[in-house]
């Protein structure tokens, strides 16, 4: 697969260590930060023509990632 924009460690570059410790240790951050991959990856193969879906799908799908972005951001702010 080619590279897919919107990785968290892109998203977080500077938390990366953060990220991988979180997700050993938290269960519910390791259960978000898997949502958000499979979320991201739908995204991205709508983008790229390998999957079709309608306006509105993807407009939900988009928003789910944010929200799960959201969640995981306030999580690694407070570790």
């Amino acid at each position: 697969m080619s590279h897919v924009p919107h990785e968290l460690a892109e998203e977080f570059p500077d938390a990366t260590d953060k990220l991988h410790d979180l997700k050993m240790s938290n269960a519910h951050f390791a259960k978000l930060a898997d949502e958000y991959h499979e979320v991201n990856r739908e995204i991205h193969r709508i983008e790229t023509g390998i999957e079709g879906t309608s306006d509105t799908r993807e407009t939900d799908l988009r928003k789910q990632r944010m929200r799960l972005k959201d969640e995981i951001s306030a999580m690694l702010s407070k570790a």
